[in-house]
């Protein structure tokens, strides 16, 4: 695609001139990068916008959908701002200020995020006003508003559901904010023929294009835990199912392709509604919708070539995947989807779901922490496995690990390999997908220093190390890639 990279779009230095190039395209690399105020009219858009192109002098851009609304513009009804793309993990401004982002998109109270991400409120301020030119309260409001907003065009929920699922306090509340910034009551923005709730929610995850959608779900495929997900059907009509559990309330969720909206569309259990802020925030890093293709394939090179599409396979639950993790050291794939299996079917609880292959939840941290490591070793699992299982489930469980969206990688890392039969490999697996974190580099991985032709020796481990330091921070997709490449070969 002609034109500027989106690289040269900073957090709070936008280039006028490099933005409205990219709006003047309908450039889908820049959609989530910048939002545009039209002055003219007071509503704000997306660089993807179809409507006819305002004059440049009444075009102000901002970074965020916050900053736009703090001043002063109204979302546009048309291109829908709360379905752009979220930011990519690595992008740039402070890395404490994205975690702290990500915990608000999940719902998360403010003062909570400040204790999670180990700041003081006053610091999270000026960590906001630097990233996003907004206060914490702002953002916040902003993606409360924009969730209800997307709801309410897209779902048949009753306004006072939607205030709950949005996080308002009480229905006077969104009424009253919707009123005051969009000038325009909730019901207002009803469609007939919204998704009916006994059916499920269905709503959409867009992402910049390219995205490899069968080779995502061919990943995911090869790894699914039976009885807590699936994926049914093959390439580009392949779908993936999973249970899902936020707090008490558990549920299911399907994922499938669109590729000509340039989207993802999921349907999400009726009674899941209360907590779609964390559904759709994991599903953001566990299908890496976030991500920049191009930016990644610039500094991966030759790596890339052919599959710019490729995508980080995250995780839905942090602990469900580190467990995993832990059953498939040094067996095959298949092997730890079967022990995965039996763990799931012992320890976890039975769900009915309209869907065929979705019957149980996997266990969470305190359950598997009440176990014993006789009735983990019953199952298949060697003694010093079902030993760090119980380890890891005691340590998330007490919050002494912390597997979530906020979580520092080097220090989950760390806390990782603290634990007896974690080692380096199983910490970096778990960063690069529990964290989503992009910059990844698997020590020891014998597929890695193959196709590198390197010795499996800790000398050959440090070349490889060094050698990777060219495709920061972008390294967990040089890891995929290079599994793909080998996967490909004859």
């Amino acid at each position: 695609m002609p034109g500027p990279s989106p690289a040269t779009v900073g957090a709070m230095e936008l280039d006028p001139h490099v933005c409205y190039a990219a709006l003047a395209a309908h450039d889908a690399r820049f959609d989530g990068r910048f939002f545009v105020g039209v002055t003219s009219t007071g509503i704000y858009c997306r660089p993807v916008c179809r409507v006819r192109l305002p004059k440049a002098a009444h075009c102000t851009f901002h970074a965020h959908a916050a900053a736009a609304e703090a001043a002063g513009f109204r979302p546009c009804l048309k291109c829908r701002p709360e379905l752009a793309p979220g930011f990519g993990q690595t992008e740039a401004g402070d890395a404490l200020a994205r975690a702290a982002a990500r915990l608000i998109d999940e719902g998360w109270a403010l003062p909570d995020v400040a204790t999670r991400v180990g700041v003081t409120e006053r610091h999270l301020r000026r960590l906001f006003a630097n990233a996003f030119g907004v206060a914490p309260v702002q953002y916040a409001q902003t993606q409360r508003l924009l969730l209800a907003k997307r709801l309410l065009t897209d779902t048949a929920l009753p306004v006072a559901e939607v205030a709950v699922a949005s996080g308002f306090a009480s229905t006077r509340r969104l009424q009253a904010l919707f009123q005051s910034r969009y000038g325009l009551a909730p019901s207002r923005l009803r469609r007939t023929g919204s998704a009916l709730q006994d059916e499920g929610l269905t709503l959409r995850l867009a992402y910049r294009p390219p995205y490899d959608w069968p080779r995502l779900l061919g990943f995911l495929a090869r790894r699914t835990i039976p009885g807590v997900e699936a994926v049914v059907g093959e390439g580009e009509a392949a779908t993936y199912q999973r249970t899902v559990r936020i707090g008490r309330t558990s549920g299911w969720l399907t994922v499938a392709h669109e590729p000509a909206r340039q989207a993802l569309r999921v349907m999400v259990a009726p009674g899941l509604a209360p907590h779609t802020a964390a559904l759709l925030a994991r599903l953001r890093r566990q299908f890496d919708v976030g991500a920049e293709p191009q930016a990644i394939a610039a500094v991966l090179g030759p790596l890339a070539e052919g599959a710019e599409g490729l995508r980080l396979p995250g995780a839905f639950d942090g602990f469900e995947l580190a467990v995993r993790a832990v059953l498939g050291q040094q067996v095959t794939v298949a092997a730890a989807r079967t022990l995965a299996s039996r763990f799931a079917a012992a320890f976890g609880t039975p769900l009915a779901t309209p869907h065929a292959a979705l019957h149980g939840l996997f266990p969470d941290a305190h359950t598997v922490a009440r176990q014993g490591r006789d009735a983990v070793a019953r199952l298949g699992i060697v003694a010093q496995r079902a030993d760090a299982i119980l380890a890891l489930a005691r340590a998330v469980a007490d919050d002494t690990l912390r597997l979530d969206a906020g979580a520092d990688p080097a220090q989950t890392m760390a806390a990782l390999q603290a634990v007896p039969g974690i080692g380096p490999w199983t910490a970096h697996y778990i960063a690069m997908r529990a964290l989503a974190w992009p910059d990844a580099w698997l020590p020891a991985d014998v597929a890695l220093l193959n196709a590198q032709g390197l010795p499996r020796t800790a000398a050959g481990q440090r070349e490889s190390l060094a050698r990777a330091e060219a495709w920061r921070p972008w390294r967990s997709y040089a890891v995929l890639h290079t599994w793909r490449q080998l996967e490909a070969s004859p």
